[in-house]
């Protein structure tokens, strides 16, 4: 790992930017798709001789930008619908908050042990589920009260964890969605873009405010994620 970040960092500056532009490009396409991008560009980020707790909010601006394309791409496409994805953001807003100040705070070293648990949770989760059926393409419109409030619920917890790390919260937004709520994998991802680009703005908002990003790296992230975002949604 060492002998990786000395390789990245000893890349001349263009050569480092094209390759967290295509890094980019990649983890916005998983986003929009399913889920931990950010399993490759936070590793990237931290490579490239950031911080742990400053490569998740450098991140997490590429993220948040992603989401407005990728919302805008599902929105094209006739597949959008805000009333049902502010329903689940509104109770999710104290944990993103909760879990963006706690990323912020803790010390690099706990950071990264804790990056590198969730890289190996989720490597157990992709190589060991079951191959889903995309829920029971049920339209939220109809869905009952009973449904809307667990996945209420559910959303309030994923919150702080989105807040908190990220990566891998597409995963866990689709289980919620498709299990509890009952929707088919396309309306599922695009509820999953609206609400947790929401979520990352908020993010966003509270990084900046411990100055936990790099304005540079992240805008040149931001291009890929962006990219990536608009050619997932299609």
């Amino acid at each position: 790992v060492f002998c990786s970040m000395e390789l990245v960092q000893e890349l001349p500056v263009f050569v480092q930017f094209i390759i967290l532009y295509f890094a980019g490009v990649f983890a916005g396409i998983c986003n929009v798709l399913a889920g931990g991008g950010s399993l490759v560009t936070m590793p990237l980020l931290i490579f490239m001789g950031l911080e742990g707790a400053t490569a998740n909010g450098t991140n997490r601006l590429a993220i948040a930008i992603q989401n407005v394309f990728a919302v805008a791409g599902f929105k094209k496409k006739g597949i959008s619908n805000p009333k049902f994805g502010l329903m689940l953001t509104i109770p999710a807003l104290p944990g993103v908050i909760l879990g963006a100040v706690t990323a912020s705070t803790i010390s690099d070293q706990l950071f990264r042990r804790v990056l590198s648990i969730v890289m190996l949770l989720v490597l157990v989760l992709i190589l060991t589920r079951k191959k889903t059926e995309g829920g029971l393409d049920i339209d939220e419109n109809s869905l009952p009260l009973s449904r809307k409030i667990w996945v209420m619920v559910a959303f309030a917890g994923i919150a702080f964890y989105s807040g908190f790390i990220q990566a891998g919260v597409g995963f866990i937004t689709i289980a919620a969605l498709t299990t509890i709520a009952g929707l088919d994998l396309v309306r599922t991802n695009s509820h999953k873009v609206f609400v947790i680009g929401i979520l990352t703005w908020i993010a966003v908002v509270v990084f900046v405010i411990y100055g936990r990003i790099v304005w540079h790296l992240s805008l040149v992230l931001a291009l890929g994620t962006a990219t990536g975002g608009w050619l997932g949604s299609h």
